[in-house]
């Protein structure tokens, strides 16, 4: 068989990302086209969009801070930074409405914080893009008054080189904007996209119990209800047909084998014991071996990886090696999988019809969002006409549960790794 896994330097499609968008604006010329007319809006509306904002945060500010002194003080103070965190959300979609600029929203403050009501309230007071945002409230007041003035009076006096007037001044807007009122950090980012990871955990969480309540329901279950009334009737004709009797309960015994190996079959979906007792090679050479088409397996791993992520990577392998035999048509595939500055890796070859996708209908979606909620990556290059390779990722963790370092980047250098193939 020929070497399955392409070339280092072999390009792969990966898993779509939020990319970050150009939100730059066309260059300034003398013709007044939409983006000049949204800007002198923009700059039009800031006096008024921020003498409200500027009365606002100074009346909340003085009458929170003077009341501090009484039980009353700090809780305003926090119903304050909130609104100001409303403000915040307004001013971002103004600037993205009539400036073009992308501002992701920064994650929300829980609804109930850990320990009760005070550290909750005390959260809410050092809440870091509430006071962002009062930052910018009180400094929009002068720009406020200097970009209308200056923008209303080259309305009429100005008319021919106001367009780079106003892309001055609307740089300048979209800077502060960007500056004061984008999320903290990566950190805050991080915090949001955990968040979304969770929901996906919950979810998948959910479906597996409802998959195994289901499978017990309509197979175990009904096999072991018609082996009792198969049993029961047996006891009755036991004295008076001896013959029937023994026939019965050879029908009974066949039902219990089969009750028996779809409970098997369904502990082996939960997690398997050969992946328990012998680690990775043998479960996934397991898994191989029920596959319709011949797949060589090669696992290089010196150490076995934390049972969850030993479980993630099992159950990867076998919903693809399922999509090979239903839908590839190919005629060999291979699975390796290896460890790499703190990852681990694994992929998964075939050659057959190729035309694989996230969005084909066979489960690569759900194994894109599994991995993800556990910062790991999933790419998949499958042309029309195949091959099809699939690189999966996950970080690796070892079985006392520390998280292996990752030299040069952490996830992003690994991601980059990833797709190269193994050198």
């Amino acid at each position: 068989m020929t070497e399955p896994f392409p070339n280092p330097g072999t390009p792969m499609t990966a898993v779509p990302e939020p990319a970050g968008r150009d939100d730059r604006p066309p260059p300034a010329r003398f013709a007044y086209d939409a983006h000049t007319w949204k800007e002198i809006a923009h700059l039009l509306a800031n006096l008024p969009v921020s003498l409200v904002g500027f009365v606002y945060t100074v009346t909340m500010l003085f009458t929170s801070v003077g009341l501090t002194v009484t039980v009353v003080g700090f809780p305003l103070l926090a119903l304050g930074l909130m609104g100001s965190r409303l403000l915040g959300r307004m001013e971002r979609a103004r600037a993205r409405k009539l400036l073009g600029v992308r501002v992701e929203e920064p994650s929300r403050l829980p609804r109930r914080g850990p320990g009760g009501f005070w550290p909750h309230l005390w959260m809410a007071v050092k809440d870091p893009v509430g006071w962002r945002t009062v930052l910018y409230e009180l400094i929009r007041l002068p720009w406020g008054v200097l970009t209308f003035t200056v923008t209303l009076a080259g309305l009429f006096v100005l008319w021919p080189v106001l367009p780079f007037v106003v892309r001055g001044l609307a740089n300048a807007d979209r800077a502060i904007v960007r500056g004061l009122l984008s999320p903290s950090d990566e950190l805050e980012r991080r915090i949001a996209e955990l968040e979304s990871d969770r929901g996906v955990v919950v979810d998948t969480a959910a479906a597996d119990l409802r998959r195994i309540e289901r499978d017990l329901h309509d197979g175990a279950q009904a096999r072991l209800v018609n082996l009792a009334m198969g049993l029961g009737l047996a006891k009755e004709k036991l004295l008076e047909d001896p013959d029937a009797a023994a026939s019965m309960v050879e029908e009974a015994h066949g039902e219990v084998k089969l009750a028996l190996q779809e409970l098997r079959d369904l502990a082996r979906g939960i997690h398997p014991a050969v992946l328990t007792d012998r680690g990775l090679d043998a479960a996934l050479s397991s898994v191989a071996s029920r596959c319709t088409v011949p797949v060589k397996v090669t696992v290089d791993l010196d150490e076995r990886p934390a049972a969850a992520i030993e479980g993630i990577a099992y159950f990867t392998v076998s919903e693809l090696l399922q999509n090979v035999s239903k839908h590839s048509r190919a005629r060999s595939a291979a699975v390796e999988v290896w460890r790499s500055e703190g990852r681990l890796l694994i992929q998964v070859w075939d050659d057959g019809r190729g035309g694989a996708s996230l969005d084909g209908g066979t489960g690569m979606r759900g194994l894109a969002d599994r991995l993800g909620a556990v910062d790991g990556l999933f790419v998949v290059e499958s042309p029309e006409g195949g091959p099809t390779t699939v690189t999966a990722e996950l970080p690796w963790r070892d079985r006392s549960g520390a998280l292996a370092e990752e030299p040069g980047g952490g996830k992003r250098a690994s991601k980059a790794a990833s797709v190269r193939g193994r050198r």
